[in-house]
């Protein structure tokens, strides 16, 4: 149901002040203290910020695609660990409940998972399986009217203080490939479910990830989404493909950030008695950052459209988070070369941006992954086997 044009204006532009009053000015003490204010995060829930996906009837916004895409591009305009707060609920940990759960598991977990009270992962990244998700090897195993899990799962977003967790496990040892995955609901606290301690990452502090290790633990047969065993991987890829628009349109925001903060550099920086956003080698690198922001959010607005007139898009969804997460990578590095030196210092936060958007070319699929995709996609149309 999508917004009017109106109404989702004045959102946009309420997250966009909210991003420069709140946000903005804490981003060195978040990456500092490895970790994002309650009360910051008091104030996203109360915007409604982990409901955007959600159903209006469990609480939340119900935004389309497309209208997902304009408030995150105006959420990310900071650093990427606060938007990783509100990501897993409103993305791959809440929509497989969203697109195939039951009505009373929607019941139970989407009013909370809206209002933010609970936050949401999603457990498919294994130590041996992360691009390659259909080998998985955490198994659910059916005793009576349980099921009982075992397996590690690796660098999984927001596990230190997720309340849920959307657990792809094999039912089927028999079928190797996807076809034998199932998707399991399991609650934090739940005995045999342990987390591991937070990884130290590159960037992006204040968005924490740890292992989920399951060792005998027992859910009920009611924890199996949808009720039906063998849809798990169909429910991941499905995730994946909205997931892809959105992680495109964070780097859409992140990238329009960085381009603005450099801008502004380049005007006020002097060399040989001017600007050197006067120097016509500054100005290509500039244009070079501005023509590719651009094509990366008429990419995702393009294919955000299309996914909201309910075409399949498994190509589109994977082409724009191809170039958009590339594009966002080679505007970090011309960030850095234009800010010179100070582009090198922490002072400045270039450089944590740069370290920060290195993740966007591997998580949620790896650029080779979308390359294998889209060219499957292309032989495919061709009329041949892929």
């Amino acid at each position: 149901m999508a917004l009017d044009a109106e109404t989702l204006a004045q959102f946009v532009e309420t997250v966009t002040r909210f991003v420069d009053e709140k946000l903005v000015p804490i981003e060195a003490q978040v990456a500092e203290e490895d970790r994002i204010p309650d009360t910051v995060l008091a104030e996203m829930r109360a915007l409604g910020l982990y409901g955007l996906s959600i159903p209006q009837e469990y609480g939340g916004l119900a935004l389309s695609m497309t209208e997902e895409a304009e408030v995150i591009m105006a959420l990310t305009r900071t650093s990427p660990a606060f938007r990783s707060a509100i990501g897993t609920n409103v993305g791959i940990g809440s929509q497989g409940l969203v697109m195939d759960g039951t009505q009373a598991q929607k019941e139970r977990y989407l009013p909370r998972l809206a209002s933010g009270e609970l936050v949401s992962s999603f457990a498919l990244t294994e130590p041996e399986a992360g691009s390659d998700a259909a080998s998985l090897k955490t198994s659910a195993r059916r005793d009576g009217d349980h099921y009982v899990l075992n397996g590690t799962k690796r660098y999984i977003t927001n596990a230190p203080f997720a309340g849920i967790f959307t657990v792809m496990a094999r039912t089927d040892p028999a079928k190797k490939g996807g076809s034998g995955i199932s998707a399991f609901l399991v609650e934090a606290g739940t005995p045999g479910l342990r987390i591991g301690r937070p990884e130290k990452k590159m960037g992006q502090q204040g968005a924490q990830i740890a292992d989920v290790i399951f060792e005998d633990c027992r859910v009920p047969a009611s924890a199996l989404l949808g009720g039906v065993e063998g849809k798990g991987f169909g429910t991941a890829m499905k995730v994946l493909d909205k997931g892809r628009i959105h992680i495109a349109a964070v780097c859409v925001g992140v990238a329009e950030r960085i381009i603005k903060d450099t801008v502004r550099y380049a005007v006020e920086r002097q060399q040989f008695g001017h600007p050197i956003a006067q120097f016509q080698l500054i100005q290509g690198l500039l244009a070079d950052c501005k023509t590719e922001c651009y094509a990366a959010r008429s990419m995702v607005m393009d294919a955000a459209a299309r996914r909201d007139a309910g075409q399949t898009l498994t190509f589109e969804a994977s082409a724009a988070k191809y170039f958009a997460s590339e594009m966002v990578g080679r505007v970090a590095d011309r960030a850095v070369q234009i800010y010179g030196g100070a582009g090198y210092i922490a002072d400045y936060g270039i450089e944590r941006f740069y370290r920060d958007v290195r993740l966007f070319r591997i998580y949620e699929g790896t650029s080779q992954v979308q390359q294998v995709i889209i060219a499957r996609h292309m032989i495919r149309e061709a009329g041949g086997e892929a």
